[in-house]
């Protein structure tokens, strides 16, 4: 039979060991909330796309190799293999390439994580941001979708459908796209097709309420996939298209990691939307010609 002494002893040594448990247990946490704040989320995500881009220009190599195997003149052979060879150091300096546009973008973006809240409450049934008007065509529950239809030479070159919805801020979110790019009238990729919410995807902001120069932010976000940024340069831009005169315009300068050598000028109207772009590699532009009413 166990003593009151005894018991309180036992009760005293367990509120001991209690206390003990407890205070590791909070340790632990605070060293995994520290770990956690520690971490630089967006250079993390960096190094997994390189690591993924990699990997996919090792099997790229691997079936390049395969097939030239296969090619029975010796000559024939041994330049297939050099192609794949450069095709594959080709393959590496882009991935290269691109972690180094992620990491630059990184600097602005800051270390965390990539996950905007989205509350259907906090959406709008219309597009009226100045900047980007979307008057009413074909909408949906929660977006407004837009038929882009381009054509090169007569021939339909691309035909995609874009998806908008604008918070009760203003600013006006892009939701990913359904796209097909065309050759001889035949589709050839659909590469760039996200929607957001699928598969990790994620939307990124089209256009702010209020743009300062300096604004630097994420259009869309399927990694490896689509990765559009911009950075707003000017409000105060002047443009002289066919369809007008333009002042006063917003110009932004939008890049991506997927191909870092590209950079595009746009030029955003009050009222008009995208009234010119300009690929500042090529010198080609897009002009906007003329606004159709619905």
């Amino acid at each position: 039979m166990t003593s009151p002494t005894r018991f309180f002893v036992h009760l005293l040594n367990g509120a001991r060991k209690s206390r003990i448990i407890v205070g590791l247990a909070i340790i632990i946490l605070g060293l995994v909330g520290f770990a956690e704040a520690a971490t630089d989320f967006c250079q993390k995500t960096a190094q997994a796309a390189l690591q993924g881009c990699q990997d996919a220009a090792e099997s790229a190599r691997s079936v390049a190799q395969g097939k030239c195997d296969n090619v029975s003149d010796p000559i024939a052979r041994t330049d297939c293999r050099k192609q794949a060879a450069a095709d594959f150091q080709d393959a590496l300096q882009t991935c290269q390439d691109g972690y180094a546009s992620r990491q630059a973008a990184c600097q602005k973006f800051g270390p965390a994580r990539y996950d905007p809240v989205i509350d259907p409450a906090n959406f709008v049934r219309h597009v009226t941001n100045p900047f980007l008007p979307l008057p009413p065509g074909q909408i949906g529950v929660t977006c407004t979708e837009v038929h882009d239809v381009v054509y090169l030479g007569g021939e339909l070159a691309e035909d995609t459908l874009d998806w908008y919805a604008q918070d009760n801020q203003g600013n006006v979110w892009y939701f990913g796209e359904s796209t097909a790019e065309f050759e001889d009238g035949r589709p050839v990729t659909v590469e760039g097709s996200f929607t957001a919410g699928v598969n990790g995807d994620k939307p990124g902001i089209i256009m702010e309420a209020h743009s300062v120069p300096g604004d630097f932010y994420r259009q869309e976000f399927a990694l490896a996939n689509a990765e559009d940024n911009a950075l707003v340069v000017s409000l105060d831009a002047t443009v002289n298209v066919p369809a007008g005169l333009f002042h006063h315009c917003l110009k932004t300068k939008e890049t991506t990691p997927l191909e870092p050598d590209a950079l595009e000028h746009k030029y955003y109207a009050a009222g008009a939307g995208n009234v010119l772009t300009v690929d500042v590699r090529t010198g080609d532009k897009i002009k906007l010609v003329k606004i159709h009413p619905n």
